[in-house]
């Protein structure tokens, strides 16, 4: 609460004529309603015990109505508990329809790449969290005031363009593609991959030299290759867009390798001509990046001239620059491409990108196996289709709100805010545990429990009208709910810093179990006037918070549940 670190900001300054920013943390509830450690932080400094110099803030902190309680602990931590009626003035003087949001971003631009799933293959569980951890981050970047530019990365370029039409040609058929579509495409693919694999088992290359054959084609702008890369890219970006249309996420481009390709050889040229790379006897080519720490040079350009991930992603990078001239790029992607990405950036660095680039990296969804052993999400043990997993997920949630009056957009935004919210249960870096019944409950972390919360919160908001005098209400029994309320700004303001939309679903569980405890013991529709005009208030603010703070982790509210 900015007040409350004013004033003590003030009374330092009148004590010892110093300026410091004071950082106020909340401590177990039976210590106090905030803290601060100022009083350690300044000893070096004041060349006083924190003890002193704590006591001697206290004393002076005492003499204000702010506090109802002061007190030192420790050698010198400092707890304070003010009036729940001044919680709530600090508030109603922050309030506004923007609450929660700031202008740390203002005048700077970010670009938020996601969820750049593969060409030509069914949408998967893979890229569940490079859809939702990449539309939190926009939301939480464009809630803090930055510019936000978001790209779909599309994988639609490379090895996989050959095996698919070697495939394709040897395994399927037009009937077969338009009766199942991306779903024959990925079929094939699998199919396609094994057989390499025997042919290459039984030391020939018939199939092997059909697939680069068709790659060599297509970058040499046969028409015969690009119709069928057209066919096949038509497929699947309307299966994508199908995808992330239930997702409920979208992105500003779609600028995929195949865009990039040409330019990256271009830029690749480049780079030998001013000897930032260096061509190897086979022809291949390669960065040195011994400068930072790698003794692995990043390779750029394979030895028979075809691009690679590196050449693609560094036409990316300086197309970005060019164009768009961002101050921070984030790439959501998973964790296994976490030293590519060091050598990516290092790259940058040697051609004098000053531009921030980020990988948001995250950790896989894994399944509880039979035994209690937890795996990643396979075919073998489940669902590992993003169609399948959605529409397995509106079953569930009929079961959850059977019986009751939900319509199919409820049904759908309780299967999605399950889905999504389950992946911020923990720090992105951690793997998820996907449990159908865990993240369905209605108590305990999950979706459901925090949307049925907000629910209610709306139902109690539309029965009863307020519009009364609010006078001298104390509002002792809200201010546990008005405490957390008042942290929300800063969790949004740390969450957009460190990239942790996990942190406002954290928030969010927390201010639903605490106005779960407040409805045990506080009446709001058979309140005398005064007290349920003041009460309908603080349940409006915290309506706003949970949409707010649900709709920047892509959730939505329903009507009912």
């Amino acid at each position: 609460m900015k007040s409350i670190q004013q004033l003590i900001e003030n009374a330092l300054h009148e004590l010892f004529d110093i300026t410091v920013k004071v950082k106020l943390s909340r401590p177990d509830e039976q210590f106090g309603d905030y803290a601060t450690n100022v009083a350690l932080q300044l000893a070096k400094e004041l060349s006083k015990s924190p003890r002193d110099i704590g006591e001697a803030l206290a004393d002076k902190l005492r003499e204000t109505s702010a506090f109802s309680e002061v007190s030192v602990a420790g050698p010198g931590f400092i707890n304070l508990r003010v009036p729940a009626q001044a919680v709530a003035s600090a508030l109603n003087e922050s309030w506004s329809d923007n609450y929660g949001q700031n202008s740390d971003g203002n005048g700077k631009t970010v670009v938020v790449e996601y969820p750049s799933p593969n060409m030509a293959k069914p949408y998967s569980v893979g890229h569940l969290r490079p859809g939702n951890q990449g539309w939190a981050v926009k939301r939480l970047m464009e809630a803090t005031g930055w510019k936000v530019i978001t790209d779909n990365h599309l994988g639609d370029y490379g090895a996989p363009f050959g095996v698919w039409v070697t495939g394709f040609l040897k395994f399927s058929s037009d009937e077969a593609l338009e009766r199942d579509g991306v779903y024959e495409l990925g079929r094939v693919y699998i199919q396609t991959k094994q057989a390499l694999k025997d042919e290459k088992e039984r030391g020939e290359s018939v199939l092997a030299d059909q697939v680069q054959s068709w790659l060599l084609r297509l970058e040499q702008g046969d028409s015969e290759a690009r119709s069928y890369s057209e066919k096949f890219n038509r497929i699947s970006l309307d299966h994508i867009h199908a995808v992330m249309n239930r997702l409920k996420i979208s992105t500003d481009f779609e600028l995929g390798e195949a865009f990039f390709a040409p330019r990256g050889k271009d830029a690749v040229s480049k780079l030998l001509e001013t000897g930032v790379a260096t061509q190897n006897d086979d022809g291949s080519i390669i960065v040195p990046l011994d400068e930072f720490g790698f003794d692995v040079p990043l390779l750029v350009q394979k030895s028979n001239g075809a691009a690679l991930y590196a050449t693609t992603d560094l036409a990316t990078i300086l197309y970005r620059e060019e164009n768009w001239h961002p101050d921070k790029v984030i790439y959501c992607v998973g964790a296994e491409q976490q030293f590519y990405f060091t050598q990516l950036f290092a790259m940058a660095k040697k051609l004098g990108i000053q531009t921030d680039l980020y990988h948001l990296w995250f950790g896989v969804i894994d399944q509880r196996n039979d035994d209690g052993t937890r795996e990643k999400m396979s075919s073998r043990k489940g669902v590992v289709l993003m169609e399948e997993l959605l529409n397995q997920a509106e079953a569930k949630a009929r079961e959850v709100v059977a019986g009751r009056d939900v319509s199919d957009d409820d049904i759908n935004k309780i299967a999605l805010g399950a889905i999504k919210f389950s992946d911020f249960a923990a720090d992105r870096r951690t793997n998820i545990l996907f449990d159908w019944d865990s993240i369905f409950a209605l108590t305990g972390f999950s979706g459901p429990y925090i949307q049925y919360a907000a629910v209610r919160v709306n139902k109690i908001l539309s029965d009863n009208m307020s519009g009364g005098q609010i006078g001298d209400y104390d509002f002792e029994p809200e201010k546990s709910v008005l405490l957390k309320l008042a942290e929300y700004p800063d969790v949004v303001r740390l969450g957009a810093r460190e990239l942790e939309p996990h942190k406002i679903a954290t928030y969010l569980y927390e201010l639903a179990r605490e106005l779960n405890r407040y409805y045990e013991t506080t009446r709001v529709s058979d309140a005398d006037p005064i007290e349920k005009t003041a009460r309908l208030d603080v349940l409006g603010k915290v309506s706003h918070v949970f949409r707010h703070g649900l709709g920047l982790l892509g959730i939505e509210v329903p009507s009912k549940m």
